[in-house]
């Protein structure tokens, strides 16, 4: 079912427009926070089982509690809020359509975080290609400052707080966490090792508090209607909405907020007008390149968390690219396999080398040159000990696609030789 809280005002109020904003109830869950303690804020946040919506759905409320009880092993130490905008993920648009058309409800979500943690500044690192975002979100920081809801002392709380926008430059690989703070901090966008996590040795070693954008718009929400209002939305262990950006063989691609625990069919054939042309259904990649394909089979399975994860799927970043009979799961995979080569940064082996492998042996299977089981083998062989030695995200992803598409169309990687063109969604 459709029900809108991250967009619940994209075509309602003007983007440009602070009063527009403050006219649809803006800024009156602030109000609201900096009357309580920190403490209560957090202890809402946690109860109402809002969940990390960037991928990984840790609980939004205990990082945090992590991050405003981390001890401080500087001398000059203050804790920061970083709100990841680097959206990057193939098939993933959510992030944009929130900044382009609803920026002061993800500042308001960033302010409240930070009061909670006991943050005095914070950063927006936004993809660098995202240029109406940047200026939207831009324009809304400076009204911000103007009507006194960003700075010192805001609305004679005592607390103060400012917001500097940071510019990706193209870089997959800053999308994650880690790899994000190195390059905030000015450095070459490699990933760090962890432990230590952000929320105790995070931006220039202080503790770091790093949300997605879809995750802090929720946060105004539940602190207007409280934990109770948004646990009765979803699912019993996933609450609340989730965007989902739809795209490849279908009628209307797009975007739409739904309860956690719609149907993919309900996805696809309904808020997406089913398949072109009327095609049968062959596939979906759900999460985008780091996702999972799903066959025909699992198109009533709940999207949420923990139901995808029980079937061997991930929702990630809610990025579904429908593939309709007649396209090529290996052509995709494929493509898949050549981004991850891409976008390695090179900095440990079992990627930089494992990457080029996976490419050369997924070109033996589409051109038929080599033996199909024993490079189907070496395929699912090879991307499993890269998840489990590689230092990031990235290196330990190919796994995913790998696993689901040799599990449900294994047949189609048999064939000795296809055609190559014309198979992309």
């Amino acid at each position: 079912m459709e029900r809108k809280i991250a967009l619940k005002n994209v075509g309602r109020v003007d983007p440009d427009s602070m009063q527009s904003y403050i006219d649809s109830g803006g800024y009156e869950a602030l109000r609201k926070t900096l009357q309580a303690p920190p403490e209560t804020v957090i202890h809402q946040i946690i109860q109402s089982g809002l969940r990390g919506r960037g991928g990984a759905g840790f609980l939004t409320g205990l990082k945090k509690k992590y991050t405003s009880e981390a001890a401080c092993t500087l001398l000059e130490c203050m804790r920061t809020i970083v709100c990841n905008a680097d959206e990057g993920e193939p098939g993933t648009f959510k992030d944009r359509i929130i900044m382009e058309n609803d920026p002061h409800l993800l500042i308001e979500g960033i302010l409240i975080a930070a009061y909670a943690v006991g943050a005095e500044h914070g950063y927006i690192y936004i993809r660098g290609e995202y240029h109406l975002s940047i200026n939207r979100i831009r324009t809304a920081l400076n009204h911000a400052r103007a009507y006194g809801f960003l700075g010192n002392n805001i609305l004679g709380s005592g607390f103060s707080m400012d917001i500097d926008i940071r510019l990706g430059a193209g870089s997959y690989l800053c999308g994650e966490e880690l790899t994000l703070l190195e390059s905030l901090e000015g450095k070459r966008g490699y990933p760090r090792i962890k432990p230590p996590f952000p929320a105790e040795v995070g931006l220039f070693g202080m503790p770091t508090l790093i949300n997605n954008v879809e995750t802090l718009t929720h946060i105004p929400a539940i602190i207007v209607n409280g934990a109770d209002w948004y646990k009765r939305i979803g699912t019993r262990r996933a609450s609340g909405t989730k965007i989902f950006t739809i795209s490849g063989d279908v009628n209307k691609p797009g975007y739409v907020e739904a309860e956690m625990g719609v149907s993919l069919r309900h996805l696809i054939y309904g808020h997406a007008r089913g398949i072109r042309a009327g095609r049968p259904f062959k596939a979906a990649l759900l999460g985008g390149a780091a996702g999972t394909f799903v066959p025909e089979g699992q198109l009533d399975v709940s999207m949420d968390f923990d139901a995808l994860k029980a079937v061997g799927a991930v929702l990630g970043s809610g990025a579904i690219i429908v593939l309709a009979e007649g396209r090529s799961i290996v052509t995709l995979l494929d493509s898949i396999l050549r981004f991850f080569e891409h976008e390695s940064c090179g900095k440990c082996i079992p990627c930089r080398v494992g990457t080029r492998h996976l490419v050369g042996l997924i070109d033996r299977l589409k051109t038929g040159s080599g033996n199909p089981s024993a490079d189907i083998e070496a395929l699912v062989h090879q991307s499993r000990m890269m998840a489990k030695t590689s230092l990031c995200p990235l290196g330990q992803s190919p796994i995913l696609p790998i696993d689901s598409a040799v599990r449900y169309f294994c047949d189609e990687f048999q064939v000795a030789k296809r055609k190559t063109s014309g198979n992309h969604p």
